[in-house]
């Protein structure tokens, strides 16, 4: 079991916020949170549904917010907490962004690129390595993912 400190469960719960938001919206509740040096520095959630975008997971979502926020696509120093395993896609695009370190909730037995399936952003055939720790708070984000797929039986 992972030591997470208190900064994890804070932003851990920022991203259930979010996610509960998209939630709400009809989509499948993912939610994430991109931290610099202790403060947020972007927040997003799912909008797949809502704006009919295969792309519109979480965690590009929030990437393209800090990119704006921050000036730069570089999210050297950086931290995402995002309430699933980002798949594939996404872990791709979090080692392009040159991210320091990724931490979810809930693993994605099905298309985790983070640790269940893959391990892609601690892959050394790549130029970048970000190493990614998940079960923070994994019963919370687990409950509200089965709350949706519970609503949509």
């Amino acid at each position: 079991m992972k030591d997470w400190t208190p900064l994890d469960h804070d932003m851990m719960r920022r991203a259930l916020i979010q996610a509960q938001t998209a939630l709400d919206e009809g989509e499948i509740p993912v939610g994430a949170v991109i931290v610099k040096n202790g403060q947020i520095i972007a927040e997003a959630r799912n909008t797949r549904e809502t704006r009919n975008d295969p792309t519109g997971h979480a965690e590009l979502n929030v990437l393209r917010e800090a990119a704006w926020v921050l000036g730069t696509w570089r999210m050297t120093g950086c931290t995402i907490y995002v309430t699933l395993e980002p798949c594939c896609m996404c872990a791709s695009a979090l080692m392009q962004s040159r991210i320091d370190r990724v931490i979810f909730g809930a693993y994605d037995r099905q298309a985790g690129g983070c640790g269940s399936l893959y391990r892609l952003t601690e892959d050394p055939a790549f130029n970048h390595y970000a190493p990614a720790d998940g079960g923070l708070m994994e019963a919370d984000c687990i409950r509200l993912i089965n709350k949706a797929l519970a609503a949509k039986r």
